[in-house]
C-alpha cells in the first residue's frame, strides 16, 4: 500500500492529528502539510514535503502539471484534509479519477468531541486503530531543571498580557531558572527561538515545565511529554487543549479575566 496524507493548518492542528496520522501508516507514507511542519511530519513518513512545493495548491492538473498528475495517480489512497470545503478542487480530483478520501479540516461547532477524537474517528471510518490519543512525539530528551516560557499565539485573543507572564517569572524563578520561548517574528528580544520544529520540539522536552497560551508551541511540549499550564481563553479547551498526562488548564472567557494567582497555583501543583 503507497498512501499520501494531505494535512494542511497550524502546528497545533497538525499535532492534534498525529494520531490519526499515525493510524494510517503504510507500506509507503508520504505526507504534504504546511511547510513549518516538514521536519515533524518527516517523523511520522517515509516522505514529507511542503503543500506550496507540490503545486497542489495551484489547481494545475493534467496539462498544466503532468508531473503532479503523475505523482498523485502513484498513491493507492490519499487521504485528504486539504480541499475538503473547495468544491473546485474536489471537481478538479474527481475528473482525474484519483483515489481520493476528504475529510473535513475543523471539528464542527458543539460537535462535543476533543479534536483527537475527532480525527481518530475519521481515520478509523477507513482502517481499523487501536490507540490511547495521546499526540506523541519522540526525541532524546533529558529532563532539565528549567522553566520554559512562550507567551505568544497565532492571534492575540489567544495571549494573555505579557506583564502577567513576567510576574509569573518572577515567581518561578525563585525556584528554577525561567527561558523564554517564541516564534522569528515575535517582539521579545530575550528569547530561545528555532527554525526548525522538530529542534524545537526536543528542547521543550529538556524543560521541567512550560507555560503558554493556547499555541502551536504549548501542543508541542505537551507531545514531548513536559508537564504543561496551558491559558485559553476563546477557544474550547475541551476541543483544544493539548493532550498530556501532566497538563493543567486556566480558562476563562477572556485570557485578561485569568490571574495570576490561578496560574501559579497551578505551577505550584507541578512542580
Amino acid at each position: 500500500m503507497k498512501r499520501l496524507i494531505i494535512r494542511p493548518g497550524a502546528l497545533g492542528d497538525f499535532v492534534v492529528s498525529i494520531p490519526a496520522l499515525q493510524c494510517l501508516q503504510a507500506g509507503y507514507l508520504e505526507i504534504w502539510t504546511a511547510g513549518a511542519n516538514v521536519p515533524l511530519a518527516a517523523r511520522l513518513a517515509s516522505r514529507a514535503r511542503s503543500i506550496t512545493a507540490t503545486g497542489l495548491d495551484l489547481l494545475e492538473l493534467g496539462e498544466a502539471n503532468p508531473r503532479l498528475l503523475d505523482t498523485l495517480r502513484g498513491f493507492d489512497s490519499i487521504v485528504s484534509w486539504y480541499g475538503a470545503n473547495r468544491a473546485e478542487f474536489r471537481a478538479a480530483v474527481a475528473a482525474f479519477d484519483l483515489p481520493f478520501h476528504f475529510f473535513p479540516a475543523l471539528p464542527p461547532e458543539g460537535c462535543g468531541s476533543h479534536a483527537v477524537d475527532f480525527y481518530l474517528a475519521q481515520v478509523r471510518s477507513l482502517v481499523p486503530c487501536a490507540g490511547d490519543g495521546l499526540p506523541r512525539i519522540e526525541c532524546a530528551a533529558k529532563r532539565g531543571n528549567f522553566a520554559v516560557i512562550h507567551p505568544f499565539a497565532g492571534s492575540k485573543k489567544k495571549c494573555w498580557p505579557l506583564e502577567h507572564f513576567r510576574q509569573v517569572a518572577a515567581t518561578i524563578q525563585k525556584h528554577i531558572p525561567v527561558k523564554w520561548c517564541a516564534g522569528p517574528e515575535d517582539n521579545l528580544p530575550e528569547a530561545v527561538r528555532f527554525d526548525d520544529l522538530y529542534d524545537l520540539s526536543c528542547w521543550l522536552g529538556t524543560a521541567r515545565l512550560y507555560i503558554g497560551n493556547d499555541s502551536g508551541p504549548t501542543h508541542l511540549a505537551a507531545a514531548v511529554g513536559t508537564p504543561v499550564v496551558a491559558l485559553f481563553g476563546e477557544s474550547d479547551p475541551a476541543v483544544w487543549s493539548p493532550r498530556g498526562p501532566h497538563v493543567r488548564i486556566a480558562a476563562a472567557a477572556a485570557m485578561h479575566e485569568i490571574s495570576v494567582h490561578e496560574v501559579l497555583r497551578l505551577i505550584a501543583d507541578m512542580l
